[in-house]
């Protein structure tokens, strides 16, 4: 095994440490000449491997100029590591500068760094788009020996991994002997990621290392006296209970997957606060201010308990963290694992978590997430072919930094593993994008980015494209903000204002725009754990006062929402279709699905359950496919279409996680009985043809998607210098865009590029071939007389108010007390309430 400089030796020595084999086999592989992908748990000393070979060959070959880049992706992430290898850093004594730079860090800072960097540098994707970009990128990087990728299982199944695996592939070129060291926990098929590592700076080779488990985790779903709630997300009937646990244990962190469910929780939790417990709230919503406060009270360990996103998923080394808690179903086995993984951060010692479910559906996903973690079984998801979108930005910022030449540039963007298979003919497609808007937008000349010059180089048209490039990079297209301002409230006399709204409050976060256009002066809403009253818009802020009220709205925010992953679904069927296994359910959850078994039937692991039944002046059809949200809501679309082909009057559908209700005029069970309906053609894989495309050219949900796509690729610009666009203006640019392009060029790259993410992200098409694959043929039909138990959770989301708080609670409550009720009739006992 490779042996440690004395200076590291010592340091290693001095606080009682030795380096473990997987971080010594960083290096050795290292000084060998190659790249590496060390999968490792978390607590395993994953950050320390990545930068020893850094430290190490810094110590030995002393340089100037930047030698190692450190890409995360998060901004706090970046932030903390500084902060963590500062310590060593100054503990040596070395002559080593390590710096972040974010979009928090001051922009004179950032300019001093393309002239002056450090020696290693911590940024995220964007950060390196914007430094690629610019002309002298070439000496910048020219000195550079590695790169370290942080959490690389966060990044590569989406477009910022896109644009990093470009920036990447740049990188290699400008310092053809750099080196990769990538870093991630989580990984269900590493050999894929150890190949998206190894595309860019082959032929040198790339090793994958995998360091041993460490202590199995402690895991338990809480157990609480309380009644579970068949449908809602927010868990306030556990929130005593969270109360409880966080006065027994030293810290805990509260996950949850929306921000809403966050200013909720941490709401819920400030009212039963009689002790002053330090609570905090942690959202990506919030000023940066205030998370950055957050985050260092947590790691001086001063706050007992944190309610947070996935802003804090990753990486971040709090040590004293006791307990993670999932507040809501996890969605997913790996991010479970991953957020399990920030209770501890120390190998030999077991990570302590619960799981809490927020309706009764829950509890069978929290059981099958309990299990699959238990196993250490990964559902990460697999990288897939590169954006165009993405591409056409990338190109830009190549031609900001050097004239463009076709082919070297094509063979630098092919060296990158998502745009390996990528054609000559649709890079050339792409390349004319950018330099002309493509056939339909041609004759406009702000669409006219790139020219071609006598010498057969590529250039930006005028030095302003540069400009506006550099403010519009990155991949993250958010629903459109406003800051949110806390100023005086103005006096009101007689629903009238009377003064001016104040000025020069503090910022609170950010909201998203369309939540805001919902309210009216003097409506009171959450937000960073305060009840304000919205005052009005100014320009591109939400003035906000100080207020009090018993039923604030809640935020929502379009975002953060995530799909029930396919590993979970079918650990859910299984368990629903083996009561053997029901014993480790809670008494109120097995009583449910005996009650079901008695009045219809249980659906089983490989088939699909379809029940239809009167109700009202209507009639029913609830199926459970298991498939998460997108993919239900994608197929209620469908069905209902395909249901007015077959005269049966579909009236609307709603979707969950786990089932589809469908409601009608006629009477589905007699259509099915009498085979006037066939559910096998009904459920046809076919519905995804001719279906789909006629739906999709009715949708708005294209012109959605495309406006993210021209956001992306540049052909809509969100900001300006000194201004930028509303979300109003935005929209009505990308939705003339569209109008254009679909009728004049629909094989245009743009409109490719949306309907590609449509189909994976928005309606998740795959996954709904599988489930008609799956099912075809294996689909039960149960005709009742009345609702079914399971059917109890779908049915009360439709027509849902938007009530919140303990009222919202109470409505769903007695509508559910009010459908078991009918569902069981009075011919079975039962405790259900």
């Amino acid at each position: 095994m490779t042996a440690l400089s004395p200076i590291v030796a010592d340091w290693f020595a001095a606080k009682g440490w030795r380096a473990r084999p997987h971080q010594l086999a960083v290096l050795e592989a290292e000084r060998a000449g190659n790249s590496v992908l060390l999968i490792a748990p978390t607590g395993a000393g994953k950050t320390l491997a990545g930068f020893l070979p850094s430290l190490e060959d810094l110590i030995e070959n002393p340089m100037e100029g930047l030698h190692t880049l450190y890409i995360s992706p998060l901004k706090a992430l970046a932030v903390d590591v500084a902060r963590n290898l500062g310590d060593p850093v100054r503990e040596m004594a070395l002559k080593i500068k390590v710096e972040t730079r974010t979009g928090d860090t001051p922009a004179s800072r950032r300019q001093r760094q393309r002239f002056d960097p450090p020696h290693i540098l911590m940024t995220t994707p964007e950060q390196l788009a914007l430094l690629l970009s610019h002309p002298d990128s070439v000496r910048l990087f020219g000195s550079l020996r590695r790169v370290v990728l942080d959490e690389l299982h966060a990044l590569v199944t989406s477009k910022r991994g896109d644009l990093l695996s470009l920036g990447v592939a740049r990188l290699a070129r400008l310092s053809p002997d750099v080196k990769i060291a990538a870093l991630s926990a989580t990984v269900a098929q590493p050999e894929i990621l150890r190949d998206w590592i190894a595309a860019p700076v082959a032929p040198n080779p790339t090793v994958l290392l995998n360091a041993p488990g460490g202590a199995s985790p402690q895991l338990s779903i809480l157990a609480s006296e309380e009644r579970l709630p068949w449908a809602g997300h927010s868990a306030a009937y556990a929130v005593p209970d969270l109360y409880a646990t966080i006065k027994q244990h030293g810290t805990t962190l509260l996950f949850v997957n929306t921000r809403s469910q966050a200013e909720m929780l941490f709401q819920n939790l400030w009212a039963i606060n009689d002790e002053a417990l330090p609570i905090a709230l942690h959202h990506g919503s919030l000023s940066v201010e205030q998370r950055r406060k957050v985050e260092s009270a947590m790691v001086s360990g001063v706050l007992r308990a944190v309610v947070c996103t996935s802003t804090l998923d990753l990486g971040i080394d709090w040590g004293d963290v006791d307990l993670v808690v999932q507040v809501g179903a996890p969605k997913g086995a790996s991010r479970m694992l991953q957020r399990i993984g920030r209770a501890n951060h120390r190998l030999d010692e077991p990570s302590k978590a619960m799981f809490v479910p927020a309706n009764r559906f829950e509890v069978l996903e929290c059981e099958a997430a309990l299990e699959a973690v238990a196993e250490g079984a990964q559902d990460s998801e697999t990288p897939l072919p590169g954006g165009l979108d993405v591409l056409a930005q990338h190109i830009l910022g190549l031609a900001c930094a050097d004239p463009l030449d076709e082919n070297q540039t094509f063979a630098e963007i092919t060296s990158a593993w998502p745009y390996k298979d990528l054609t000559r003919e649709k890079f050339h497609r792409v390349l004319d994008f950018v330099s002309t808007g493509g056939y339909a937008l041609r004759a406009y000349e702000r669409f006219a980015k790139l020219r071609k010059t006598a010498d057969g180089l590529w250039r930006i048209a005028n030095p302003q494209i540069a400009q506006q490039y550099r403010l519009n990079v990155g991949t993250i297209v958010e629903e459109p903000m406003l800051k949110v301002r806390l100023v005086r409230a103005r006096g009101v006399r007689k629903g009238a204002t009377t003064g001016p709204i104040g000025r020069g409050g503090r910022v609170l976060g950010e909201i998203e725009e369309y939540f805001i256009d919902q309210l009216v002066r003097g409506d009171t809403f959450m937000f960073g754990g305060e009840i304000v009253a919205f005052e009005g818009v100014v320009e591109t802020e939400a003035y906000v006062s100080r207020s009090f009220s018993d039923n604030p709205k809640i935020p929502s925010y379009m975002g953060g929402k995530f799909p029930l992953s396919t590993f979970l679904a079918e650990r859910v069927r299984k368990i629903l279709a083996n009561p053997e296994g029901w014993r480790v359910l809670p008494d109120q959850v097995r009583e449910w699905l005996d009650l079901q078994n008695y009045a219809s039937v249980l659906p089983d692991s490989d088939s699909l359950l379809v029940e239809t039944f009167p109700r009202a002046d209507k009639h029913y059809m609830v199926c459970y496919p298991f498939e998460g949200r997108l993919a239900h809501q994608t197929l209620g679309m469908l069905l209902t279409r395909r249901l007015e082909r077959a005269r049966a009057q579909p009236l609307g559908f709603v979707a969950s996680d786990y089932a589809i209700a469908i409601w009608c005029a006629s009477d589905l069970g007699a259509l099915i009985a009498s085979e006037r309906l066939s559910l096998d053609q009904l459920f046809d894989e076919d519905m995804l043809g001719d279906d789909l495309e006629a739906w999709l050219d009715e949708s708005a949900l294209m012109k959605r998607t495309f406006r993210n796509c021209a956001i992306i690729s540049g052909l809509i610009e969100r900001r300006h210098p000194g201004k930028e666009k509303s979300g109003r203006q935005i929209t009505v640019s990308s939705d003339i865009i569209y109008d254009v392009l679909y009728q004049h060029e629909p094989d245009h790259i743009l409109i490719e590029a949306t309907r590609r993410d449509a189909a994976r992200g928005l309606l998740d098409i795959e996954r709904l071939g599988h489930a008609l694959k799956r099912i075809r043929r294996h689909i039960k039909h149960k005709r009742l007389d009345r609702i079914s138990p399971l059917a109890v959770p779908v049915l009360l989301d439709i027509g849902k108010e938007p009530i919140f708080g303990e009222a919202r609670e109470a409505v769903l409550r007695e509508a559910a007390e009010d459908l078991i009720a009918e569902a069981i009739g009075t011919d079975v006992p039962t405790n259900q309430g």
